[in-house]
């Protein structure tokens, strides 16, 4: 087994909520003198829950984790799951309520954008700061500054107060300096989200060329889930400050997703749905959606039938419906579109059956969104309703397919064949 770099143990982050002194000693005092009569602070905010000022979470509660040499380890969970304020502790930004830390190593970290620059110093000045803070020598910094301002690609802009930098420019440059220190563990934090595409795919080719060929370690806090595939071969998944999944990348995006095998529901009802806009359900509302035959796991060259339930509350031509179809790490790929439209009466359900052709699907976990669309003069889709629920499926290789491997990171967009309609009635 590789070289341990990171070792975290029973590893606790306590804050209290509320907010904690006055800000002034007389303040403090007057909060005090107010609490020993038994009256109420002069000093609280209207509108604050007293009940609740005092009370203590655990931003993490019991972490234990060893990360290893070359390893790239991606953190996924809910917005409050403790990934920044782990990330964090392991900066030493913050300090651990229990546990311990051993980390083995020089770090290069970016939590936020624009972390160490100083909004009235230039570009380059803010290279020698920022190289500063994360360890670097004067002698290192002067050896990289070219490579570091051309990794930015912001070379034009290098001798400009960063104020007047746009935050995709901020990143940029924060990521350069960060990706040239000589460091073992790389930790970046949710940044390259503000970044174009194209520096996104620059910069996660620099991190993994860093664990993969360079042997360095590297930590990514991310909700795009294409990009934790792409970068990472392992994952773990935080949920209220605990690693609820530690293991393979595919895995622990569906622990993520909350799609464990077996959870696949095969019927959805949309009546209490959150429907994307105020417009979304009212010509048409999309009551409930059912695989015929009650399971979610096709093989390729298995037809998928559903059927789709709705009424229409005014007379709606020519409607039809689509499903977009997406990996679990949101790729879209491809579409399926419905080879009848109908028109519809007001005040009148409809229940319509279709198949779908999924042989083009390689094997893997999908989902999809029922999209009730018209079709206007023009030819353009006009989207009458969209209940925003995932619809999982599954697809599982057929004997045709057997010997040929399958590369995730290869899928593409796919020209799916029409839904053909099987039966079409009015209720």
């Amino acid at each position: 087994m590789s070289e341990t770099v990171i070792k975290i143990e029973g590893l606790k982050k306590q804050y209290r909520l509320g907010t904690i002194g006055g800000g002034t000693l007389t303040a403090d005092l007057q909060s005090w003198w107010a609490r020993k009569r038994g009256k109420e602070d002069p000093n609280t905010e209207i509108g604050t829950d007293m009940s609740k000022v005092g009370e203590t979470f655990y931003a993490l509660n019991g972490i234990n984790l060893e990360v290893h040499k070359g390893e790239a380890l991606g953190i996924i969970g809910a917005n409050g799951a403790g990934k920044s304020t782990l990330l964090k502790l392991l900066c030493r930004v913050t300090a651990p309520s229990e546990g311990t830390i051993k980390m083995s190593g020089r770090i290069a970290s970016m939590l936020e954008v624009g972390t160490g620059f100083h909004p009235e110093l230039t570009g380059r000045e803010n290279i020698y700061m920022n190289g500063a803070i994360l360890g670097m020598t004067r002698a290192e910094i002067d050896s990289k500054i070219e490579e570091i301002i051309d990794f930015s690609e912001c070379r034009q802009f290098i001798d400009t107060p960063v104020k007047r930098y746009s935050s995709g420019m901020y990143v940029k440059l924060a990521f350069a300096v960060a990706a040239h220190l000589d460091a073992e563990i790389m930790i970046m934090d949710e940044v390259l989200a503000v970044g174009d595409v194209k520096f996104q795919q620059k910069c996660l080719g620099k991190m993994g060329n860093a664990a993969s060929n360079e042997g360095k370690t590297v930590l990514y806090v991310s909700h795009n889930m294409s990009t934790i595939r792409q970068l990472c071969n392992r994952c773990i998944v935080l949920e209220h400050g605990k690693i609820v999944f530690d293991g393979d990348v595919d895995k622990a995006i569906a622990v993520y997703l909350g799609i464990q095998k077996g959870e696949f529901k095969s019927h959805y009802l949309f009546s209490d749905t959150v429907r994307p806009s105020l417009e979304h359900g009212g010509k048409i509302f999309a009551e409930e959606l059912r695989f015929l035959n009650n399971s979610t796991y096709f093989v390729q060259n298995e037809p998928v039938e559903v059927e789709v339930k709705w009424k229409a509350n005014e007379e709606v031509r020519r409607v039809g419906i689509l499903f977009m179809i997406c990996t679990l790490d949101d790729k879209t790929i491809g579409f399926f579109q419905s080879d009848k439209l109908i028109d519809n009466r007001a005040g009148k359900e409809y229940s319509v059956k279709v198949q779908m052709d999924i042989s083009s699907l390689m094997e893997g976990d999908y989902y999809t969104y029922l999209d009730i669309i018209s079709l206007n003069e023009f030819g353009t889709h006009v989207g009458l309703d969209r209940p925003v629920e995932k619809i999982f499926f599954s697809v599982r290789r057929s004997k045709e397919y057997d010997g040929i491997i399958w590369n995730n990171n290869a899928l593409g967009h796919v020209e799916f064949p029409r839904i053909e309609t099987v039966n079409c009635r009015e209720m």
